[in-house]
């Protein structure tokens, strides 16, 4: 705890899309911050504000009463813990909090690994894309004990506006699986109707008008809508990421036997995105398969 401002001392590492938001909140709030990316760049703006930056994640941790990751795969996520100069190198008593979309397993596993090292750990995983971030109305799913939970509460309530504890380490990430696999019939449904409106000669603006307040509602249909009649691909979530996160999910229900053709079909139509050069566009890209633009 800072004896200047009596906040939690903080540190972000991870300062992408949604990073920088999330990160800008807490130090808007007072939290003395330390931040770390991998392109140092990208901490320009919160360094001018009075965040003080790092050159390690383990330095990040060093002095931080609180530690937060948002980087982009698992294995960034393993590097940035377990790393030799990683978090766990440094932390000392402190909660640590992942809110990287990542794999179950994975989260268990630093749970375990920031206990024997006298820390605790939440696997946060987030919902909402870069305007949730922008605007703190993320939704927030967290695993962990309850009360890393309860610590962490007030931090993660600068962030966002829906937060769940949900159980134990992994359960936030088994949640937001549930959530990208929702995701991913319903912007197929989005991409799929838009279509058939353009094909019905129909204006895809007043089918939106239409049906966004009826039985099909979503955030899918009411936000990426538009983009998609705009032809505006611009990443709040990109492909590359969303593709990760259904081969987690996927992997996931294999292992539990289960099967989920609307996730598999998904996963192939954005892998078909990939090979074609649009990784680092928006998600509503997807309608490019669908014929494009209109």
């Amino acid at each position: 705890m800072s004896e200047a401002t009596g906040q939690a001392r903080i540190g972000f590492v991870g300062l992408g899309i949604m990073g920088q938001s999330m990160a800008g909140h807490l130090l808007a709030a007072g939290h003395p911050l330390r931040v770390y990316n991998r392109s140092a760049d990208k901490a320009r703006a919160l360094v001018d504000k009075g965040a003080v930056w790092c050159d390690r994640p383990g330095d990040v941790a060093a002095g931080s009463d609180v530690v937060i990751t948002m980087v982009g795969y698992p294995r960034d996520v393993g590097e940035v813990w377990l790393g030799p100069d990683g978090v766990l190198q440094q932390a000392r008593g402190a909660l640590l909090i992942d809110m990287t979309t990542s794999s179950p397993e994975l989260a268990q596993r630093l749970a375990s690994e920031a206990a024997a090292r006298g820390c605790r750990a939440l696997d946060a995983p987030v919902s909402g894309g870069e305007l949730g971030a922008r605007e703190a109305r993320l939704s927030i799913m967290v695993g962990g004990e309850a009360d890393a939970f309860a610590q962490g509460l007030p931090i993660l309530q600068r962030m966002g506006q829906t937060i769940v504890h949900t159980g134990g380490p992994g359960t936030g990430q088994h949640t937001k699986m549930c959530n990208q696999l929702v995701i991913a019939s319903t912007i197929m449904g989005v991409c799929e109707g838009l279509a058939y409106a353009r094909s019905a000669g129909l204006d895809p603006q007043l089918v939106l008008q239409c049906i966004s307040g009826g039985a099909a509602g979503s955030f899918q249909l009411s936000v990426m809508g538009p983009k998609i009649v705009k032809g505006d691909f611009a990443p709040g979530f990109m492909i590359e990421h969303f593709l990760k996160d259904l081969s987690i999910a996927l992997a996931e229900a294999d292992r539990m036997r289960l099967q989920l053709p609307g996730a598999e079909q998904a996963r192939k139509l954005y892998a078909q995105l990939v090979q074609q050069g649009h990784a680092r566009e928006g998600t509503q890209a997807l309608s490019r398969l669908y014929g494009g633009r209109p």
